[in-house]
């Protein structure tokens, strides 16, 4: 993918954010969660991720219910081997669980940027 064309895509998904997406990124935008900077709908090589933190290469994924399909699963493994030869470390939570439980969700970042 060229780099405009992923700036466009990027900037497309952060358009079409999920309310999953929107309520975490309300949480982390403007390092207000231990001072860390994180971006969104970043791209990285072939692949563009909800949320990262490029200095502490912590990638965050939110997932809507069609990743339980076998071709989505499938290619979210490849696409998390990728990431993690790259040296990201990658979280996951589903919508309802960012939805529901969002004080869980940013403990559970909180430790892994620990």
């Amino acid at each position: 993918m060229k780099k405009g064309r992923e700036a466009v895509l990027a900037r497309q998904l952060c358009l079409r954010a999920t309310d999953a997406e929107k309520a975490l990124w309300t949480k982390l935008r403007r390092k207000q969660l231990e001072g860390v900077k994180f971006r969104r709908q970043q791209p990285l090589g072939p692949y563009i991720v909800d949320l990262v933190s490029l200095e502490r290469k912590l990638i965050i994924e939110i997932d809507g219910g069609q990743h339980n399909q076998q071709e989505i699963k499938r290619s979210d493994e490849e696409r998390t081997n990728w990431l993690k030869q790259k040296g990201y470390r990658i979280l996951r939570f589903w919508n309802n669980e960012v939805l529901e439980n969002i004080d869980g969700v940013l403990e559970r970042i909180r430790e892994a940027l620990r």
